[in-house]
């Protein structure tokens, strides 16, 4: 008998963690989605078509928040076998001199505090279940690599996320937990729309760039969780082919 698999999607209403969300369902994966609006994730678990579906409204900055989206699924599930941490913002593009502590603490808490939270509560269930062990993918996006121009807090907790992934890969090895990082570059989604009418480039031009499918980077996801627990995809990057990432300034 195959024993029932938990995934557990941040940020998972629209864009990215939608297409995961249905990707992994489709796969044959019970699938939480989480996210600030619950409309919003009453939606998704609809559109998965399954009584193995569950949507709970979070705030992953917020200690209490993410605490009890992991109680909820230890009480309706039991166990948890992946959690992609993909919730994030942008946060405002402004001029370095001009963001303020409120801008750039806002960016902190979702993109770096949230994952961090979000792995703490995952190692707490992946560690003591049976069996033990789990998978985390954190959302990277290629601006943990290099970054784009008036975005220094976004940069900053990507890079950031990098070392969090790579932390959490080795913190994990005893509980047999695997964690790996998905570096993505301008898939379709409410965040990226602005690109279609031109975003700014470093050399000071403002340029629409291309963009892909969600889905590709969902079809990725569930590769990297369909594979056992000894074998793990520690970086990948999927992106924008015409892209202005390689070259990038």
């Amino acid at each position: 008998m195959a024993v029932e698999k938990i995934a557990l999607i941040t940020g998972g209403g629209s864009g990215v963690g939608r297409s995961t969300a249905l990707a992994l369902a489709k796969a044959g994966w019970s699938v939480v989605v989480a996210g600030r609006r619950q409309e919003q994730l009453d939606g998704v678990v609809q559109e998965l078509g399954t009584d193995k579906a569950l949507g709970v409204a979070t705030d992953v900055s917020d200690d209490a928040s993410v605490q009890n989206l992991f109680a909820k699924i230890k009480e309706r599930f039991g166990r948890l076998d992946l959690l992609f941490n993909n919730a994030g913002t942008f946060g405002r593009n402004a001029l370095l001199e001009e963001l303020t502590y409120d801008d750039w603490k806002a960016v902190v808490d979702a993109n770096l505090t949230g994952s961090f939270l979000c792995t703490r509560e995952a190692f707490k269930l992946m560690k003591d279940q049976d069996p033990q062990g789990g998978r985390i993918i954190n959302n990277g996006s290629i601006s943990a690599h290099v970054p784009r121009p008036n975005s220094i807090a976004y940069t900053a907790t990507k890079h950031a996320v990098t070392g969090l992934t790579r932390s959490t890969s080795l913190d994990g090895r005893k509980y047999n937990i695997a964690c790996g990082q998905i570096d993505i570059g301008n898939a379709a989604s409410e965040m990226t729309k602005k690109m279609d009418g031109g975003v700014p480039q470093a050399d000071g031009s403002i340029k629409p760039e291309p963009k892909i499918d969600a889905a590709h980077v969902a079809d990725t996801i569930v590769h990297m969780a369909s594979l056992p627990l000894d074998a793990n995809v520690q970086f990948v990057t999927v992106m924008a082919t015409k892209m202005p990432f390689i070259g990038r300034g």
